[in-house]
């Protein structure tokens, strides 16, 4: 398989276990708050990876945890935004880092994209759009899932700048995985002795039911742990317009958990709109990248 195709599968892998999150998180959101949610999660993640730090290199540890700050701030925004919105509209605003990649790939980065992958991205925002229309108006929720969306989309640009500097020593998928939990553990300890002060913040898990505990260890062990390192791998061979395209898929895997947990149907244009993101993905890999290198960040 080329090492593109093979980072198209890891991506898709990734895109898969996301869609997954959704429910899991909303269910904890009525027991924890999303710092609370942050600190447990990779808490069990750092548990998994903290022995990697041993032996990491210089350069793994800087850019793993510049990333690891970004994704703090995603990750803390759109789960304050879960808690306001119902994961349906969560998971479509934030697969609209479909368009927000190109857009501050060109603002910021100087790039061009062809028609071609432009029609991809198109073809993927008219899907979501058809999978979650909902006449509810623009909430809290909703602004804060997008702002999240804006800091993700810099993740990815900034994890692909990432492989492309570091090219001829590639970074170690498991080191930048471990890089990031500890950032992610770390800003949130502070995030909520700041908030919280002395207080205990941990007495609240003590009492969580059992399902909880299984969303906290699945989100800690499968979408933290092998996610994230799956994630790094993939986009050192993939670019970010095709990994934006990829994770375009998040709500499709979404919709399909809602339905087989939530008991939530997809009519014709929500069918419709999966089966547009699906061909839109194929579209894009068909279609050329950006015609123009990107500028140093």
């Amino acid at each position: 398989m080329r090492p593109e195709r093979s980072g198209l599968v890891a991506l898709l892998l990734v895109t898969m276990v996301w869609g997954t999150t959704f429910p899991a998180m909303k269910l904890l959101t009525t027991e924890l708050d999303a710092l609370q949610i942050i600190w447990w999660r990779f808490l069990i993640a750092l548990v998994v990876l903290g022995p990697l730090w041993w032996g990491m290199r210089r350069h793994e540890k800087l850019w793993g945890c510049a990333l690891g700050v970004l994704l703090f701030m995603a990750f803390w925004l759109q789960i304050e935004g879960l808690a306001r919105t119902s994961s349906n509209r969560n998971a479509f605003v934030t697969g609209l880092n479909v368009l927000v990649v190109p857009l501050i790939a060109m603002a910021v980065m100087g790039r061009r994209y062809g028609w071609q992958l432009w029609a991809a991205c198109g073809m993927a925002l008219a899907g979501m759009v058809l999978m979650f229309h909902e006449d509810a108006p623009w909430n809290l929720g909703d602004t804060l899932t997008l702002s999240s969306t804006v800091f993700y989309a810099i993740y990815i640009l900034v994890l692909e700048e990432c492989a492309r500097r570091t090219a001829k020593q590639p970074l170690r998928a498991t080191r930048m995985a471990a890089a990031q939990a500890a950032v992610m553990a770390a800003a949130s300890t502070l995030a909520l002795c700041v908030r919280d002060g002395g207080s205990d913040w941990t007495a609240s898990a003590a009492h969580l039911p059992t399902n909880a505990w299984i969303a906290l260890l699945y989100l800690g062990l499968l979408a933290s742990v092998l996610v994230v390192t799956l994630q790094a791998w993939g986009q050192q061979r993939v670019d970010a317009m095709r990994s934006a395209i990829v994770f375009g898929l998040e709500p499709v895997f979404a919709a399909l958990t809602a339905w087989v947990l939530l008991g939530e149907q997809l009519g014709w244009a929500g069918l419709s709109g999966a089966a547009l993101i699906v061909a839109a993905l194929v579209f894009s890999q068909l279609s050329p990248s950006a015609e123009t290198a990107p500028a140093a960040l």
